[in-house]
């Protein structure tokens, strides 16, 4: 801890600039604006580098996270940037997305004294950094071992590891069904959130590590997986959660009522926000309710405020539930998105053209705790009241696709569709057949992908070298 005590216990946790709500709310430009080099090293300094630090073990790819802050303390960028980038391959993207608050952040020391170290900002400075010098510092590769490996999507653990497995020597193919590699990253996360430049850097190190990328390649219809398991020596399933769920309610058929898939595919991927300069038009709508509470929600409402609509969050339980990182709920209030807490959709309405045109729904109070821990909405009875909308999106989660589990024998599914893996190899049923992510657990965070990922690799390496 002698960092930190040379210079005096410092709990004053560095705010990050950003846009201001009035401005950003009619701009897709970057809303966090990072730090610069002066606060990064006063950020940094103020950790107590501790010998045993309880943050890397909350990381679920175990950076190491007293090195690379460390070496932000001293001013040696560089030498952070190799610490930071021997765990991580995403480390811009991470700094920008990742919920360290739960993590790394929730385990620091100083945070008894309510002054945690910012550990995703200082992240974040390091990726920025290192992408405006111009250069990219690329490792050197083991020695080849003649061994192949198919990676099925390119999204999160995909990229994880296709860039884990390549510099341990192994050939690598990324098979991606869009026709931009980076899966969630690309199509469902807000250019104002995760700008497509920055994920595009991110996959650019991958290519120049040796990463073979191909895209527009569905495994299931192009090419199945056991036809790969021809050709390659094993094979990763990493394609996400791409299956929108939807309430079952009646009027879901309705023009104007979208998934949160499609719309922000619409938005990010298809830059529809940017028509007509893209040619992905998005109808114009005054009135937008996105039903759910957690950061896909979020995303979906304040994209459709920057569009120039009215954005109504209407959401089942209180705010205290809300399951959206705060920094983003924070950001949605200051921009004007406007919540509706214990409330339940029922029925949405249409007109004589089949348009969206109300909601009707119930106000909730919160019972007893459910499974999650948290108190089970029950509705009021006679409550019932109609809002005005003429948009209304669904953010209430997501399944992974059916397409590789369904023509793929022998692999075992769960309840919800998921491929069923092993919690710390990513093993599946099948011999030779690995899988991690949103395709295993269902819709969760970047960086539980990442970890997923890192922990398959290891795996898949053991096994490839027993061979």
């Amino acid at each position: 801890m002698a960092r930190a005590k040379k210079a005096g216990m410092d709990l004053h946790r560095r705010s990050m600039p950003k846009q201001k709500p009035r401005v950003r709310r009619h701009n897709f430009s970057e809303v966090a604006l990072g730090y610069d080099a002066e606060t990064a090293v006063q950020e940094a300094s103020r950790c107590l580098g501790c010998k045993k630090p309880r943050c890397v073990s909350r990381c679920p790819v175990e950076i190491d996270i007293p090195g690379f802050v460390g070496h932000i303390a001293r001013g040696d960028f560089a030498s952070g940037v190799t610490v930071l980038k021997q765990k991580n391959l995403l480390p811009a993207v991470c700094g920008r997305v990742c919920p360290q608050e739960e993590q790394c952040e929730s385990t620091c020391v100083l945070l008894k004294k309510g002054g945690q170290i910012a550990i995703g900002r200082l992240e974040r400075f390091l990726a920025d950094w290192e992408a405006q010098q111009g250069q990219m510092r690329v490792p050197r590769k083991r020695k080849s071992t003649g061994k192949k490996v198919a990676v099925i999507g390119g999204g999160p653990a995909g990229l994880t590891v296709a860039g884990d497995l390549i510099k341990l020597g192994h050939k690598i193919t990324i098979f991606e069904a869009l026709h931009k590699m980076g899966g969630v990253l690309i199509y469902g996360i807000p250019e104002f959130r995760l700008p497509k430049a920055i994920v595009q850097r991110e996959v650019e190190y991958l290519r120049k590590l040796g990463v073979q990328l191909i895209t527009d390649f569905v495994v299931g219809k192009t090419r199945s997986v056991d036809s790969l398991l021809e050709e390659y020596d094993a094979v990763f399933v990493g394609s996400g959660a791409g299956l929108p769920w939807f309430m079952n309610v009646p009027g879901e058929n309705l023009n104007g009522v979208y998934s949160a898939n499609e719309y922000l595919t619409r938005m990010n991927l298809m830059k529809g926000f940017l028509f007509p300069e893209f040619p992905t038009p998005i109808k114009e709508h005054r009135r937008v309710a996105v039903v759910g509470g957690g950061n896909v929600a979020m995303d979906c409402a304040r994209t459709a405020l920057r569009l120039g609509g009215e954005a109504r969050i209407i959401y089942r339980r209180s705010r205290q539930e809300l399951p959206a990182r705060e920094e983003e709920v924070e950001n949605a209030e200051e921009e004007g998105v406007i919540f509706e807490f214990l409330t339940l959709p029922v029925r949405y309405i249409g007109d004589h053209e089949g348009w969206v045109r109300e909601i009707e729904c119930l106000r909730m109070e919160l019972g007893e705790p459910d499974d999650s821990g948290r108190r089970r909405p029950v509705p009021i009875e006679g409550s019932e009241f109609t809002l005005p909308m003429d948009a209304v999106i669904c953010a209430i989660g997501n399944s992974p696709n059916p397409l590789i589990p369904s023509s793929t024998s022998g692999l075992e599914v769960g309840r919800r569709g998921n491929i069923v893996a092993d919690e710390e190899t990513g093993r599946t049923s099948r011999e030779r057949i690995w899988a991690g992510g949103d395709v295993v657990t269902g819709a969760a965070t970047v960086i539980l992908a990442m970890g997923a990922g890192r922990k398959a690799a290891r795996s898949i390496h053991e096994y490839l070298c027993e061979g």
